[in-house]
C-alpha cells in the first residue's frame, strides 16, 4: 500500500519498496566489482571508501531501491562464538543501479579504529574493516533489502528537494541525486554535506561536477571545525538556512518542498531549530507540528524535547545513527 497523509499539503506518496529478498538466515553471495576511497583528500583523519556489488542473478538484483540498505554479514565469529549479525549500509547507488541495469550496488564505509575507554586497546570495527580490505573479485555475503520510508517520492516531478548530510549519511543522497539530475524534470534540488574538515568531504568532486551541469542543482558545503568566512567560525549544515537564506525561504515556502535528513543522531535538532527561527505560521507547519511552549524555547531544544513537543510531519523525511 502507498504511503499517504493529510496533515500538510502535497505529502509525498511514497512508492512500494520490496523488503528482505535476503534474509539474515538465507544470505546471497555478491561479488565486489570496486573498492575505492572516496574523500575529497588522502590527508583525511578518516578512512572512507566506495564499493561496489555485482549482484546480478541473485534475489538483490533488480528490486534494491535507492535510500534502502543493504545487510553485510562479515566472515568468522563474535566474542561468545556466535556468527556475526548483518551490519546495515545505507546504498549510494541510484535506483538503476551503478551499471544502469539494476545488477550493481554501492555503499560507503568508513573506517573504524578506535580505543577501547577502559583497556586502552585498539579497536577495530569488524565489519568496516572487512568491507574496507575486500579487493576487486571477492565474494561477501549480503542481505536486504531494507527499508522503505526513507525513498523518493514515487512522482519525482512533484516536489523540490533540500537534502542535509553528514558523513556517510551522504550515501542515499548520492543515490537520490543521480536519480533525479537523470530525468528531464524541473524539480530543484539543495544538498547541504557536513563534514569536519574540506578534506572529510565525500564524493566532493562529483557533486561539484554536477552542480556546474544542472543548474536546478546547488551544492553546499558545511565545515564544522575549520573557519568559515560566512559565519567567522565553525559552520554546521543547518547554518546553511541562515548563510543562504535568499535561496531557502522560497523553497520553504513552497508546497512542492520536501526535506531529508541523514546522518549522526542530534543533527536534526539544529535544522529543526533553524527552521523554527526563521519560518513562521503555515510555513512552518508544513514541516513541524512544535507545541507553544517548545516555539517560546527553542534555543534549549535538545533530541528528548524534540521528540516530545516537535512533531517533524510527512514532508521531513529522517535518517540518522548513533
Amino acid at each position: 500500500m502507498n504511503t499517504t497523509a493529510t496533515d500538510t499539503p502535497n505529502v509525498p506518496v511514497l512508492p512500494d519498496a520490496t523488503l528482505h529478498a535476503c534474509r539474515p538466515n538465507e544470505p546471497t553471495t555478491a561479488r565486489v566489482t570496486k573498492n575505492d576511497i572516496c574523500t575529497a583528500s588522502r590527508k583525511s583523519a578518516g578512512f572512507v571508501r566506495h564499493v561496489e556489488f555485482d549482484v546480478s542473478g541473485t534475489p538483490l538484483e533488480g528490486v534494491c531501491m535507492s535510500g534502502q540498505s543493504v545487510g553485510v554479514l562479515p566472515p568468522g565469529a563474535d566474542d561468545r562464538g556466535k556468527p556475526h549479525r548483518p551490519r546495515l549500509y545505507s546504498l549510494a547507488n541510484p535506483t538503476a543501479g551503478e551499471d544502469g541495469d539494476r545488477k550493481v550496488l554501492s555503499t560507503i564505509v568508513k573506517r573504524t579504529l578506535d580505543e577501547h575507554w577502559e583497556t586502552g586497546k585498539l579497536f577495530l570495527g569488524v565489519a568496516s574493516n572487512y568491507l574496507c580490505d575486500l579487493q576487486e573479485g571477492d565474494e561477501v555475503r549480503l542481505t536486504g533489502p531494507n527499508g522503505k520510508r526513507f525513498l523518493l517520492p514515487q512522482d519525482t516531478s512533484k516536489h523540490d528537494y533540500v537534502f542535509f548530510a553528514t558523513g556517510t549519511g551522504i550515501a542515499p543522497f548520492r543515490g537520490f541525486l543521480h536519480e533525479l539530475l537523470a530525468k528531464d524534470e524541473s524539480a530543484r534540488i539543495v544538498l547541504v554535506m557536513g563534514a569536519p574538515y574540506e578534506t572529510d568531504l565525500l564524493y566532493h568532486d562529483d557533486f561539484l561536477a554536477l552542480s556546474q551541469q544542472h543548474e536546478r542543482f546547488t551544492y553546499l558545503t558545511a565545515l564544522s571545525r575549520q573557519p568559515n568566512p560566512d559565519t567567522n567560525g565553525r559552520l554546521y549544515v543547518q547554518n546553511r538556512l541562515g548563510t543562504h537564506a535568499d535561496l531557502f525561504r522560497p523553497m520553504l515556502a513552497s508546497e512542492r518542498t520536501l526535506i531529508y535528513v541523514c546522518g549522526i543522531a542530534g543533527m536534526e535538532v539544529g535544522i529543526l531549530q533553524q527552521l523554527a527561527r526563521m519560518e513562521t505560521g503555515d510555513s512552518l507547519r508544513q514541516y513541524m507540528n512544535p507545541e507553544p511552549e517548545a516555539l517560546a524555547d527553542i534555543d534549549n531544544w535538545d533530541s528528548r524535547a524534540v521528540l516530545r513537543n516537535v512533531k517533524p510531519t510527512k514532508r521531513v523525511l529522517l535518517e540518522v545513527y548513533a
